[in-house]
């Protein structure tokens, strides 16, 4: 099946804001609001903005069911979710995809939000937009979401130019993008929501996590044979990382480097994306072609 996307977005347009994870506040909200209406999109608040049950926002059937009525609504051009957490891996296994098939609509999210793009581009084969949400609005760079604006308005594209590391491996590679957050990817191995990683793009990023975790995670991922499939990595921000009493005795980036470093294909860090000030959008389904040379690296969309 041929990747698609959904239609551009025009001035006027209705984006619904949504929390299939953690609860939060209308408050938390408002200056992504003013943001979009000042570029000239209509805000719909979902039921669960607001609305809490302990640290989620809803109970399981009520997440579900509104993000269900938001994928089934024609006047909703684009989903933004309002913030990540953990949750969404809940209602995974309940939506239907048939209404968003016929008429499709971004949606745009990251970190736990994850498992919701990459399932529904299993399902699909709609791509969907990995980028800023409204929690970190105020952290995150304006151009960012300048960016995301220039997606949605123009299409799936937003070519970006990095300057190269030390721990870069050269290379050029073609693929189709596909990734996230690194947890919940390794949450998903074995399971129908994960695609066919043949000639993929992987790009990856975490926060807050243990470096023995990062270890684990990325030695499973190769246990399952993702490694001997893809044809690059692009590596985005690992964050806020912690380790033991006893040192492990690895950043993240060292932990990554060595793990990847027996294969061919090229491997890019520091790349402009996840729990990081200019959080860019990456377009998941779209072809691009991922240049490594030591100096500057760069994703261009095809």
């Amino acid at each position: 099946m041929q990747n698609t996307f959904p239609q551009n977005l025009s001035i006027g347009a209705t984006i619904a804001i949504c929390s299939t994870a953690r609860k939060i506040s209308v408050h938390e909200l408002q200056p992504t609001i003013t943001f979009l209406k000042e570029n000239g999109f209509k805000v719909h608040l979902s039921k669960t903005i607001g609305t809490a049950l302990h640290q989620f926002s809803g109970s399981e059937t009520q997440r579900l069911d509104d993000l269900q009525e938001l994928l089934d609504d024609t006047n909703i051009r684009a989903i933004l979710f309002a913030r990540g957490g953990y949750g969404t891996v809940q209602i995974l296994d309940g939506i239907s995809w048939d209404n968003f098939r016929a008429t499709p609509k971004w949606l745009i999210g990251y970190s736990d939000l994850t498992a919701l793009l990459i399932d529904s581009f299993s399902a699909t084969s709609i791509g969907s937009i990995h980028g800023p949400m409204p929690i970190n609005f105020n952290d995150n760079t304006l151009d960012a979401w300048k960016s995301l604006m220039s997606v949605l308005l123009h299409g799936p594209k937003n070519d970006l130019l990095w300057n190269g590391s030390d721990n870069d491996i050269q290379g050029v590679a073609t693929g189709v993008l596909v990734g996230g957050n690194l947890s919940v990817i390794y949450s998903l191995l074995g399971s129908n929501s994960l695609p066919d990683m043949t000639n993929k793009i992987l790009f990856i990023e975490d926060l807050d996590e243990y470096l023995y975790h990062i270890d684990r995670m990325l030695w499973n991922v190769k246990r399952n044979g993702i490694f001997d499939k893809i044809a690059g990595v692009i590596v985005g921000s690992f964050s806020s990382m912690h380790d033991n009493t006893t040192p492990f005795g690895k950043t993240a980036i060292e932990i990554i480097q060595d793990i990847l470093s027996c294969y061919k294909f090229p491997v890019a860090f520091n790349a402009p994306f996840g729990h990081c000030e200019d959080n860019q959008p990456l377009i998941v389904g779209a072809n691009v072609q991922l240049t490594v040379s030591g100096k500057e690296n760069s994703l261009i969309y095809l």
